[in-house]
């Protein structure tokens, strides 16, 4: 089995699941170098993989400005520095495995996936959940037959209020113009399982939504605009910065803790100075708080969505009902029903989170990647862009018919 060698840019979160792939199975993945604007970061990671300094890049244009060092290249970048990168780096003869959204326009997702056909390139989107063991239960059942057809489909995703205000609300995708809709940003692994279960594609699609709670207009009397500037009303906040950051010490993994300095003293300065002591009524986000959508699909099959940032865990909760059954699960628990049998229930909460790698589906997902590398092929890898365009596709549709309906 031929080792591939990747390099790796941006060192978040995202890649260190993905390349966590390379520490378990050094025989078959290799990093070779790694492209970071943060110092702390890149060192971090340059010493983790024992990659040499000379390999270690502050920007993507530097090191795809160099001859190819690499078979692939791990794309893990924030959602507007993918559609460059990823046209360079296929210029460059890399493969790619692209952390979704795949880009910030419908143009931008048609022309990657046009340049790697054109360079003869495998490009992977990271839609890890087709991965992931309960959503294969899905596909399995429906595959199967016993329920018969597919007639609707009704799912949610509940954000969660923590995620939330971190990532939508403070954080890095709380402007369209910065990232992508919330609809492309949070749920376009939603609309990829949408279309992968039932294998159909989208003829017509209506939505609405809107930016509702978290606006200036709705901030209570004695808030400021931080919640460390004597905020009257933090101790009760459901969503002040200092309880979720500093006294639960949640959601940190924007703060760089590991610099050496004191990590409270560092969450204190982050409150005071940084996005994230921001108060939730006074930032500068634009993005959706709430979305539904109806679809109907090819088959006659109807869908019904919803995104709701107002829920206090996070979490997806899909039905889907057939000719001969249904089935329902919120990706703990799945129930399957033949009519006139008795249900058939399968647990998945050893799988739930984010923190077992989706219940192994990074991995599964890196690993798939690696063999059509090794085959020159995508033929039979189902992350393939190809594959992944249609979700991207109804996305970009839908938020075309949520702005004809907002009327803030």
């Amino acid at each position: 089995m031929r080792r591939i060698t990747v390099v790796a840019i941006g060192a978040g979160d995202r890649m260190n699941a993905y390349t966590e792939y390379a520490r378990l199975y050094p025989e078959e993945l290799e990093i070779a170098a790694v492209v970071e604007p943060n110092p702390l970061r890149r060192e971090q990671y340059a010493s983790t993989f024992g990659i040499p300094v000379a390999q270690a890049f502050a920007s993507w244009e530097e090191c795809l400005q160099r001859p190819r060092m690499a078979d692939a290249v791990f794309l893990c970048t924030p959602d507007p520095l993918h559609y460059r990168p990823a046209l360079a780096a296929l210029e460059k003869g890399y493969h790619i495995l692209l952390e979704k959204p795949i880009a910030q326009s419908w143009e931008q997702c048609s022309e990657i996936a046009s340049r790697a056909a054109a360079c003869g390139r495998i490009v992977g989107v990271c839609h890890v959940l087709r991965y992931h063991p309960y959503y294969r239960k899905i596909k399995a059942v429906l595959e199967s037959g016993v329920l018969g057809e597919v007639i609707s489909v009704s799912h949610r995703i509940e954000i969660g209020i923590e995620r939330m205000t971190h990532s939508f609300v403070r954080g890095l995708w709380r402007k369209e113009r910065e990232s992508n809709p919330i609809l492309l940003s949070k749920a376009c692994h939603d609309l990829d399982l949408i279309v992968w279960l039932t294998g159909r594609k989208c003829r017509s699609a209506e939505s609405c939504g809107s930016l509702k709670w978290f606006r200036a207009c709705n901030a209570p009397a004695g808030s400021t605009h931080r919640c460390v500037d004597g905020c009257a009303v933090e101790q009760e906040c459901p969503y002040s910065a200092v309880e979720l950051y500093y006294r639960k010490k949640r959601w940190l993994r924007h703060f760089d803790l590991e610099g050496g300095e004191d990590p409270d003293a560092v969450i204190r300065k982050e409150l005071q100075e940084g996005p994230y002591g921001r108060c939730v009524y006074r930032c500068d986000n634009d993005v959706a708080d709430n979305q539904v959508a109806v679809m109907q699909l090819e088959g006659n099959i109807t869908v019904d969505f919803s995104l709701n940032g107002f829920t206090r865990e996070g979490g997806r909760r899909t039905r889907i009902v057939c000719s001969r059954g249904e089935l329902s699960g919120d990706e703990k628990r799945l129930a399957v029903t033949a009519f006139r049998k008795e249900p058939e229930v399968y647990d998945f909460s050893d799988t739930y989170g984010e923190c077992n790698f989706h219940g192994g589906a990074d991995l599964h997902l890196v690993a798939d990647f690696l063999k059509a590398v090794r085959a020159g092929s995508a033929a039979h890898f189902p992350a393939r862009i190809e594959e992944v365009l249609e979700s991207h596709r109804i996305a970009f549709e839908i938020e075309k018919k949520r702005k004809m309906h907002d009327v803030i």
